[in-house]
């Protein structure tokens, strides 16, 4: 099976993390978001993926080709205009064969929940990731109408009192071919974007199977809140504490973890560094800093003295 990764995404609430790189290539714990977005796939199985990315986005591209550990094929197709999911999945087809997954960057679900959607087989034209969300919640999503698990209906982003349900579509998808054949006859949303819901809707009009299988969590990386929320979240999975790595001593300061240091991390003396805190490459920290709960990214810099608390350096 392929799996299809939407990482063309700008990332505006995530500025200015996002200034100088995408969405995709934020850092956590030392991975890039795509990267954790396509490992509940890749611990499944999958191998092969294509990637749709933005035009300026050269880090993804050296990154799966380059610089990473995990053994898969890699294919890119450059999305010019952002238009919508649909839009890139489009971009998409001519490299897929046969059965596919999909998957966008920003949202993460684990390994069990990746097995649930394959484990529904090929009877279905389409298996969707299913969660419940809080009402006013529900207008952030595709919302879905069910008859036991099957899919009778689905919305993309209603107002709340036109929902359906407050059951929503995650961004995770594994789908027959039947879905492409579908793409280029549909209209822009609303909001002027092509939507791979009303391609699912489409299936469900024509007679075919969807169905839905829920998720117990997802994790959503749209903004700096979240960032720092997934980063605790991942240290706190970790079976055992995430050790400094350091290439020399630092007279007086003191690492508590767990924490990531990466190498080419510039960390004065006397600091205070952790817990839960991520330094990426490229950053430095003065003397006698304090730094607890946060990430600091490369380019980024704690005064001498300085204390940062719960929040992202960039």
């Amino acid at each position: 099976m392929q799996a299809v990764i939407l990482a063309a995404g700008r990332g505006t609430r995530l500025r200015p993390v996002t200034t100088n790189r995408s969405k995709a290539m934020v850092p956590v714990l030392g991975r890039p978001l795509v990267e954790r977005a396509l490992l509940p796939f890749y611990e499944n199985g999958v191998r092969d993926y294509v990637f749709v990315v933005s035009p300026d986005d050269s880090e993804i591209t050296r990154h799966f080709t380059k610089g990473t550990s995990l053994d898969i094929s890699a294919q890119f197709v450059v999305q010019e205009e952002r238009l919508g999911t649909a839009h890139a999945l489009g971009i998409a087809a001519p490299f897929i064969k046969g059965r596919f997954a999909v998957s966008a960057c920003d949202s993460l679900v684990d390994a069990a929940h990746v097995r649930a959607l394959l484990g529904e087989g090929d009877d279905p034209d389409a298996v969707l990731s299913l969660l419940d969300v809080e009402p006013e919640l529900v207008s952030r999503s595709a919302a879905v109408s069910l008859d036991g698990h099957r899919v009778l209906r689905i919305v993309e982003k209603p107002a709340q009192e036109n929902a359906p349900s407050f059951t929503v579509s995650l961004p995770h998808y594994i789908c027959s071919p039947r879905l492409l054949d579908l793409l280029p006859g549909l209209g822009a949303s609303p909001r002027g974007e092509y939507e791979i819901a009303d391609a699912i809707q489409g299936l469900i009009d024509a007679g075919r199977r969807v169905v839905g299988v829920r998720a117990d969590e997802r994790l959503q990386v749209s903004s700096q809140e979240d960032l720092l929320k997934v980063t605790r979240q991942m240290f706190s999975k970790c079976p055992e504490p995430i050790q400094a790595d350091l290439t020399r001593d630092y007279h007086g300061t003191a690492f508590l973890n767990p924490v990531r240091v990466e190498q080419g991390v510039m960390v004065g003396d006397a600091c205070v560094i952790g817990p839960e805190v991520f330094l990426e490459s490229g950053c430095q920290i003065g003397d006698g800093a304090v730094v607890r709960r946060s990430i600091v990214l490369r380019g980024g810099r704690v005064a001498k003295g300085e204390t940062v608390e719960d929040k992202v350096v960039t």
